[in-house]
């Protein structure tokens, strides 16, 4: 990738995670980056193209938290990876909140069939249910879900990651008690 496709890309991400699709308008980007409209059309030909390079771009920076996710070994580990790419998912978050859009909706379901899969060992550990993968993964679809209707730039720091984790591990051992009982 040229380095001006670059900057034009991590522009519009940033665009998209923070305020969602209405904001990828080539007049806001060209002026954000400072280069002239005819740049934008010369590299991407239109919105509808840019939006398709955009979500591959986002595809690969998920395909790389991911990985890294799926080497994390504890709550900590995971925290620290979850703030370091913070827009990542921010930007999985407006795909979600517009999911309607087929294109989108497309993205969000190649993500998810490798990204939980490598969540699941870490996730496990945090929710305290090593030994049972199923209730894991069903824990872990759920939590998701809720996970991305809540987060803002604000929320997403080590203290509300943290309370989020607890809660989590409380629910579990809620519905643990009430299934014994």
């Amino acid at each position: 990738m040229r380095e001006i496709e670059k900057i034009w890309l991590e522009t519009g991400y940033k665009c998209f995670a923070y305020n969602g699709p209405k904001e990828l308008k080539v007049e806001r980007l060209s002026k954000e980056i400072g280069k002239n409209k005819s740049s934008f059309y010369h590299l991407f030909a239109d919105l509808e193209v840019f939006t398709e390079n955009l979500l591959e771009f986002h595809l690969r920076r998920a395909k790389m938290v991911s990985k890294k996710e799926s080497n994390a070994r504890s709550e900590e580990e995971l925290i620290s990876i979850i703030i370091e790419h913070k827009i990542d998912l921010l930007f999985n978050r407006q795909l979600r909140v517009h999911r309607d859009n087929p294109g989108f909706k497309k993205c969000l379901y190649r993500i998810n069939q490798f990204s939980i899969q490598g969540l699941m060992p870490v996730w496990e550990n945090i929710v305290s249910l090593s030994g049972n993968s199923p209730l894991a993964k069903m824990v872990l679809h759920l939590s998701l879900e809720n996970f991305y209707l809540q987060i803002t730039d604000e929320t997403l720091n080590e203290t509300w990651l943290r309370k989020y984790f607890a809660d989590i591990r409380k629910m579990v051992r809620l519905f643990q008690l009430s299934k014994d009982n």
